[in-house]
């Protein structure tokens, strides 16, 4: 599906205003600006301040789901826009694409996020000594949230990868150095 290109009719450009940068995923979007406006809303919680998760913590949730989705294209993105923001390093990076949570460059308060992702991943669910340990290191608000994120993240890797969207530019594959 080709994104759209300027010139935007009125729904497609009030949708992008509502979505952010006119990335080629929220140009695909801008198509069904129904559709963009409900997302954008979503998009809104869980970048605001009433968001219970970190930044730090929303950034390993998402580059995590889009590693284990294969999504490039997502993956790009956000280590482009956040993983600096959130104090992810080089070595944090890579752990994230090829690596675990037991790496040795994590935080135990990390370990539980990513153990997490790994689990909802695998198992489409959260045991109760991972529901535990995430617990622990955020709150039970912030715990909903990691399952919530990485759900989304799921449907919009889905997306970007059935879609075919090329890497924005300035971005890299989850395997290229970082």
């Amino acid at each position: 599906m080709t994104p759209l290109s300027p010139p935007y009719d009125e729904d497609a450009t009030a949708a992008l205003a509502r979505l952010g940068p006119p990335i080629q995923l929220f140009r695909v979007w801008a198509r069904r600006p129904a559709l963009a406006h409900g997302i954008a809303d979503w998009g809104r919680y869980y970048f605001s301040s009433r968001a219970a998760l970190t930044l730090r913590q929303r950034e390993l949730v998402i580059d995590r789901t889009t590693v284990l989705c294969g999504a490039d294209y997502e993956w790009g993105v956000h280590v482009a826009a956040f993983a600096e923001k959130a104090g992810l390093d080089a070595e944090q990076l890579a752990s994230l694409a090829t690596g675990g949570p037991a790496d040795e460059c994590w935080a135990p308060e990390d370990r539980a996020v990513i153990a997490a992702v790994d689990e909802l991943h695998a198992t489409s669910d959260l045991s109760d000594d991972t529901w535990s340990n995430l617990v622990a290191v955020c709150d039970e608000d912030a715990a909903l949230e990691v399952v919530l994120i990485c759900g989304w993240y799921h449907a919009i890797s889905f997306a970007v990868r059935a879609l075919r969207l090329p890497l924005e530019a300035g971005t890299s594959t989850i395997a290229a150095p970082w």
